[in-house]
């Protein structure tokens, strides 16, 4: 029998092209299986050993040692019972008993040819998927080989296939078993039934690898992708830069009489395509992004990553695209939020910006209307920035001389002040419930300045979201304590639901 076991590890090897230590760990399963079914007892731990040089094997059933009462006798002893077998015994120890080995007959070659088979397949899945996670972020080519409402199965040849499921088609792509198709490979998961290769004919990322192939310069690192944004079937918009001045990177993406965008279209189902020069300004990447519609004029809100667009009433609806696609795509590709407006209405707004900005410097400086309007006309946003901006930037203003610049200082730096003093009393007086301060997490202090703008109690906290408990300047939260907060504070709930159900 051990001749006959070294024989067939020899065949199978070579046969199924494999090594020899997947063989004999497979028939070392098979005789162990075969030993359960003579002892009719498939919970047991058998163990069966080959020796690699002789083909001789011996079997061993096995415990896990335990203190006191075993709860599963077929796998474990308790530190007693083991004592009585074999003296010496440890606790947390495997005991060992050797058993009858069965013979290695046709059953169990048969188990061993089952388990080689197995481990061959999983071997190849194991194979197709790394091969496919080093290509993670490439364009990939196969064919259609099923089509359901769901997904397509694509077929990627040498045993491999891919899902593309059915929200990273392009809208109204209408495939057939057999057809060819580029595709981009964006994730590879391990699964039960063997990894999944998914892939995108959807996202951004393939209209960059389409542009990557299409145009050489971009492969030299003469022109550079920045980002793209992409209504699929429809519309994209994809920003480039140039390294080298000499060359234009929007006709080289281009190229002549259109044939490097429409090559790239087509692939697309005539997806049209913007290209857009980015500027490392971003107001100016945002007018860039905005064609071909004509901004007016801009106006960029720092704190709220945010820019007002005015352009002239006969090319605001071009401005904002159909459905809103232009202006959609723009301030996807700029990552700024975009709000579009006329000319009339941009001005209107400033209008009244600039009035309430009056009405601050009025209320708070104690200055005349004059003085007012002069500080919002020159830009200033708060009072904030008269107190701690350079001497230097009022004095440039025409009509102030030293003595307003320093009056204005002064005035500026007691009115912030005084704010601090009111923020301070009304922390101070604020009464929080006891369960906000009891919660894990919160502090007397913490829970006097959330108190301070009324989120008094727990169920108060709760219900806030994470950007609204962050807006809360004085608590000085980053937005991983702030969910941390919330999420303690709705324990509770949870709990209340569990017990509910």
């Amino acid at each position: 029998m051990s001749k006959e076991i070294l024989l067939m590890v020899d065949v199978i090897a070579n046969e199924k092209d494999v090594d020899k230590e997947t063989v004999f760990e497979a028939i070392e399963i098979a005789l162990a299986t075969a030993t359960k079914r003579r002892a009719n007892d498939d919970n047991s731990d058998i163990q069966v050993s080959i020796d690699r040089q002789t083909g001789e094997y011996t079997t061993v059933r096995r415990w896990h040692v335990i203190e006191g009462e075993p709860e599963d006798p077929d796998l474990q002893l308790s530190l007693e019972q083991a004592n009585k077998r074999k003296p010496g015994v440890k606790l947390g120890e495997v005991f060992e008993e050797p058993v009858e080995s069965v013979v290695f007959g046709r059953i169990a070659a048969q188990i061993a040819k089952q388990v080689i088979l197995q481990k061959v397949r999983e071997a190849k899945r194991l194979n197709i998927a790394k091969s496919y996670q080093e290509r993670l972020g490439q364009l990939i080519v196969g064919s259609i080989k099923r089509v359901t409402r769901e997904f397509a199965i694509v077929d990627l040849g040498d045993n491999a296939e891919a899902l593309l499921p059915r929200e990273e088609m392009i809208p109204r792509e209408a495939f057939r078993v057999g057809d060819r198709i580029k595709a981009y490979l964006y994730d590879v998961r391990p699964e039960a039934k063997g990894p999944q290769i998914f892939i995108s004919r959807a996202r951004p990322e393939m209209l960059i690898e389409l542009f990557k192939i299409e145009v050489p310069e971009i492969a030299e690192e003469v022109i550079e992708i920045k980002g793209a944004a992409r209504d699929p079937g429809l519309r994209a918009k994809l920003a480039v830069k140039t390294n080298d001045r000499r060359i234009d990177p929007i006709g080289a993406c281009i190229g002549m009489r259109g044939s490097r965008v429409q090559a790239v279209s087509s692939e697309l189902a005539e997806e049209r395509v913007d290209i857009v020069l980015w500027d490392d300004n971003p107001a100016q990447f945002v007018i860039n992004a905005m064609a071909p519609a004509e901004v007016a004029s801009i106006v960029v809100d720092e704190d709220n990553h945010s820019m007002d667009i005015a352009v002239e009433e006969a090319q605001l609806s071009q401005a904002i695209g159909r459905n809103g696609q232009n202006i959609r795509l723009a301030s996807t590709l700029t990552g700024w939020i975009l709000n579009i407006m006329s000319v009339a209405e941009a001005e209107e707004k400033q209008q009244a910006e600039t009035a309430n900005l009056q009405q601050v410097f009025v209320e708070q400086l104690g200055v005349d209307e004059d003085i007012a309007d002069i500080l919002a006309q020159e830009g200033f946003t708060s009072v904030e920035e008269i107190a701690y901006v350079p001497v230097q930037e009022l004095l440039a203003i025409e009509d102030f001389d030293d003595d307003i610049v320093q009056e204005l200082r002064i005035r500026a730096q007691d009115a912030l002040l005084m704010k601090a003093f009111a923020t301070e009393d009304q922390i101070t007086n604020a009464v929080p419930a006891d369960d906000l301060i009891k919660m894990d997490g919160m502090t007397e202090h913490l829970a006097k300045i959330l108190a301070s703008h009324k989120i008094v109690t727990r169920d108060d906290l709760a219900e806030l979201s994470v950007d609204e408990l962050m807006a809360i300047k004085e608590a000085g939260l980053n937005e991983k304590k702030a969910a941390q907060l919330i999420m303690t504070a709705r324990a509770p709930w949870f709990e209340n639901t569990e017990q509910g159900k």
